[in-house]
């Protein structure tokens, strides 16, 4: 499961989903693509919830959640036990993300961030490794929270 990867996004993310699933691929991850398929309008907790559940079931090591902003889908996700979802507007956020809180969900916003940014994030997000440490400690604290 270490190069494995679902993705969903709502109607406004049908795009940059399309191109983070692309950048993904392209560093050899396997990626399970949970839709929408169409851009007809949904709701965003929907899809959040199937990413969350494919990582609880253990058919993913992380999650790509897109949507107009990214905000919906990164409050939705962390709503979700097991899931450490941050919403990541630069390459560093996405290594600090991975680095410091061990972030399992990246959060994207297709209104917010264009294609070529989008890409550097999702290798940035998939190519850093959690450093453990005092990190641990914390991140361990974040998961006690999970109701």
């Amino acid at each position: 499961m270490a190069d494995t990867l679902v993705a969903a996004s709502d109607h406004a993310g049908l795009t940059l989903r399309a191109e983070a699933v692309k950048a993904a691929r392209a560093r050899g991850v396997e990626v399970e693509d949970l839709g929408p398929f169409t851009a007809d309008s949904v709701d965003y907790p929907d899809f959040a919830v199937r990413v969350g559940e494919a990582l609880a079931a253990g058919r993913a090591r992380f999650g790509l959640l897109v949507c107009g902003t990214g905000i919906g889908m990164s409050i939705t996700a962390n709503k979700l036990a097991g899931v450490r979802a941050a919403l990541c507007r630069t390459e560093y956020e996405a290594r600090m993300a991975r680095a410091h809180n061990d972030a399992n969900v990246l959060c994207l916003g297709e209104r917010v961030t264009g294609a070529g940014l989008a890409t550097a994030i999702v290798e940035a997000f998939l190519a850093t490794p959690f450093e453990g440490g005092r990190h641990a400690r914390r991140v361990e604290k974040v998961n006690a929270l999970d109701r």
